[in-house]
Formats: C-alpha cells, structure tokens, sequence
C-alpha cells in the first residue's frame, strides 16, 4: 500500500475514528487503527466491537492495500506533523508503516488488517433520511438524560421511535426524562423502534458537526446494529437488547401550578444555587409565588451548604395556579436549562412530592420530567 494526503485532513479523520477504539481489549487488534485503500480515497476505521466509526479521506493511491495501526501513535504523530503532505507506505515484510512528512521520517509496527473485525457498511437503498440539524438538536435534547451507570443497561440507551412521518428520541435514568419529537420529510412505512446506546448518540451528534447533506439510518435485519451514513463518515452501534420502560406514565397529565420565566435568568439562578449545593446533595429549593394585581410572580431558587453558606435568587415570572415549594437536583435543571434556546421555560408542577416538568415556550416538541427532591427542613 502507498498513499498519500494532507496532514490536516488525516488529522481530522483520526480525530473522528479514535473515539472508537477500544480502551482496553484482550484482542491487540482493537487498540488499532485501520488504514485502507478504498475505491480512490483512505479509509480509515476503528471499533472496540460495540461501536464502529468508518472515517474516508480524500488522497492520492499509488498503491491498493491495508493494514492496521497503533491508534495511539498513530495519532499523537500525526498530531505532530507539520501542514504539509504526509506520505505512507506499507511494506508487507516487515509489517510496518512508513510515515513522511517533511522533514520527518517515521516507521510503525502495525498488526495485519486481515485480523481487524469487519466493520458493516450503510445500505442506502432501505435507509431512513433524517435532517441533520434536527437529528443533532435532538441528540443534544436527550442525550445528557441517559443513565451513566450499568445498573440498569437498558436506560444507558436512548429509545428512537419511527411512526409515519414522527421520529421520537427519549431518554430516562430513574430520576428525570427527556423526549424530543421531530417530522420526518418521508413518511416511513413500518413502524420503527430501537434503543441506541447514548454513547453512540453523542458521538454522532459530535461527528456531524459540519455536515449538510441528511443523514442515512439504516437496521439491517436480525443484526441487533444500527447504521448511521453521513458523506464521509459511517457510524455502526450495537443495540441495546430489552423492553424500554413506559416513559408515558411518567409524564405527568395536568398541574396545580404553571410558572413561565426568562430562560436566562432561571438559568443564572440556578448556576448560583449549584455553587451552594455541592455539598448538600446538589439540592436547590424552587418557591413560586403567585403576583398581585400589581407586582409580576416570584420565582426564588435557593441553595444552604453547611460548609460552605447559603444563596437566595429571584426571577420575576407569570404565574399561574398555586404558590409551591419544591426541591430539585439542580444539576438536573442545569442539564436542561443549557439546552433550551427558546427565551422563556415554563415550569409545570402539582405538589413538592410529584415531578416537574420543564418546556420551552412556544415549541411542543420537547419536554423533560424531573422527580423533586425530599425537602428537609
């Protein structure tokens, strides 16, 4: 094999595909990088047999060929290199790579390629198009509200539901809920669901970052994988096998009490009240008080460490229903609050022991549920 491209575009294709490989593996194969000839362009690959992302390159192939690379050196040299042409050969006796790049002269042990996993390929022709900036705001909508822990696999992953013409992605972890509903362009025709891995979600939303054309999700039958095509990027994941809980039970039906405020001065206060709550538990009290005929609602979120002190914040906002007091994690607020980009959040709550729900105001495809926090007093 003997290639050649710029090192600011080889750069950017490692960059994509390291996420993939495999921290720690019994299989020495997996901590590398695959790097191909493929019809004209460099293909470079890497999975850790969960997650699969296929990277192509735009370059110069003298010669056809294949071989795989030490993710970590691979990329910390190419990091290294200056912005000039990076030329690479592979001999096959010695199984290794040489890298040029100006002055610099580089050889690469490298394990052979015929050993690395195959990595499945998009079937464009029964793929669903989804908007890539709508896909991206979604996954940045749920994504955060997946479970870190393996406690419960099945909530480490995002539900995606496909019916007619609606996509929906949700997310749970015992504690809160996000749901992000968007319109397809074309309507599917069976109806589609799949519990992606969040992981895999965020790297996706990360890889697309600056691409135009839609993206192409397909599942090819009896796999348990979902592929996801971008121009020049593949993703592949494994699917998260289960039944996903019922998150509709757990999106409450009506409210005592609805508060509408500034986004940005609900979100102020409650970055002030974290200060505070670190060490109590991250838990902030949220009093709503209901306005006069004269004077607008009152919105005081409120934090007490005893280390560390205590905070008080009050956003003016229109209320409506009964005052309340309830506490939340407000880490949990802050998650949400950084994602809402409409100027005001409504606040839907019913009693300090049920959970509240956050939406932005003047869009109805989102909402996110957050269980209160057990008030001391």
């Amino acid at each position: 094999m003997k290639v050649s491209c710029l090192q600011e575009n080889l750069a950017k294709g490692l960059s994509i595909v390291s996420r993939a490989v495999a921290a720690r593996s019994t299989l020495p194969v997996l901590g590398n990088i695959l790097l191909a000839s493929d019809q004209g362009r460099i293909k470079l690959s890497a999975t850790n047999l969960e997650l699969g992302i296929t990277a192509w390159v735009g370059g110069k192939i003298e010669e056809d060929g294949a071989t795989t690379v030490p993710a970590k050196t691979f990329v910390d040299l190419v990091n290294t290199l200056p912005a000039d042409k990076v030329e690479m050969a592979y001999a096959v006796r010695t199984q290794s790579l040489n890298v040029k790049c100006g002055a610099f002269n580089n050889d690469i042990k490298c394990i052979d390629a015929q050993e690395f996993p195959i990595v499945p390929q998009a079937d464009l022709d029964n793929g669903i198009q989804l908007n890539v900036e709508d896909l991206r705001e979604m996954i940045g909508h749920v994504v955060f509200a997946a479970a870190t822990d393996d406690s419960r696999p099945i909530l480490t992953g995002v539900l995606a539901k496909i019916i007619g013409g609606e996509v929906t992605l949700a997310a749970a972890d015992g504690f809160r809920l996000a749901v992000r509903t968007a319109h397809l362009s074309a309507p599917t025709g069976e109806p589609i669901s799949a519990i992606i891995p969040a992981r895999a979600l965020a790297e996706l939303g990360r890889v697309s970052g600056d691409q135009k054309d839609p993206v192409v999700m397909t599942l090819p039958l009896n796999r348990g994988q979902v592929i996801f095509h971008l121009s020049n990027v593949e993703l592949v994941s494994q699917l998260i096998e289960g039944t996903y809980p019922d998150y509709q039970q757990i999106i409450p039906r009506s409210y005592a009490t609805r508060t509408v405020m500034p986004t940005a001065s609900f979100r102020k206060a409650c970055k002030a009240a974290d200060i505070f709550a670190r060490e109590a538990a991250n838990t902030a009290r949220v009093r709503v008080t209901p306005g006069g005929d004269l004077q607008p609602g009152q919105v005081e979120v409120s934090a007490t460490s005893a280390e560390t002190g205590s905070n008080e914040a009050t956003v003016d906002a229109t209320v409506e229903g009964q005052p309340i007091e309830i506490a939340f994690n407000v880490r949990y607020l802050l998650d949400v609050l950084n994602v809402i980009d409409t100027e005001n959040v409504a606040l839907e709550t019913s009693t300090a022991t049920s959970p509240g729900v956050l939406r932005p105001v003047g869009r109805d495809d989102y909402l996110y549920v957050a269980m209160p926090m057990h008030l001391g007093k």
